[in-house]
């Protein structure tokens, strides 16, 4: 037998964290990319109680599992604690980051530098599509709750999520 499943053949896996509060079209950039590198792209959603987000954590898996159904092999779970910890109970080597501008490097390689002291998983580092340089998820929340239009930057799932949850009727 060859390819893939044959013996001694390791499945590579990679995972792209984040809150995603909501998913933005440069996420989906950035995670449709890591797709067509590894054979499994884990989504992880991270979980953090002091902050309230403006969707729900299963409402943020939900809009991502939409969002990247098109992608067999992506998988969406909720991650409370170190992202190091999920990685090793998964058997992920490998953080898949996106990065905006010289102003992101910064603090995503210290936290590179420490994740890989920490545990050696490695974090490698796309350039963001030009196209969602300034794109953050806050960025839409403010943007949609004035009622700015944001439906060149998210997708259309998470649009409607949206135009939900802001409408003031």
């Amino acid at each position: 037998m060859t390819g893939p499943e044959s013996e001694g053949s390791q499945v590579r896996r990679a995972v792209c964290p984040g809150s995603f509060d909501p998913i933005t079209n440069g996420h989906l950039d950035i995670i449709s990319r890591a797709s067509r590198l590894y054979d499994e792209v884990y989504v992880a959603v991270m979980i953090n109680k002091a902050k309230k987000g403006l969707f729900e954590i299963e409402e943020r898996i939900d809009l991502i599992r939409q969002a990247t159904a098109e992608f067999e092999n992506v998988r969406v779970e909720a991650f409370h604690g170190l992202l190091v910890d999920f990685c090793k109970q998964r058997d992920i080597p490998a953080i898949v980051k996106g990065l905006r501008a010289v102003s992101d490097f910064d603090y995503e390689l210290q936290m590179a530098q420490m994740n890989n002291g920490l545990t050696g998983v490695e974090t490698l580092f796309v350039p963001t599509n030009p196209t969602y340089s300034f794109l953050s998820s806050s960025l839409v929340k403010e943007v949609a709750t004035w009622g700015g239009d944001v439906a060149h930057l998210v997708p259309p799932v998470v649009l409607e999520a949206l135009n939900k949850r802001l409408r003031k009727d």
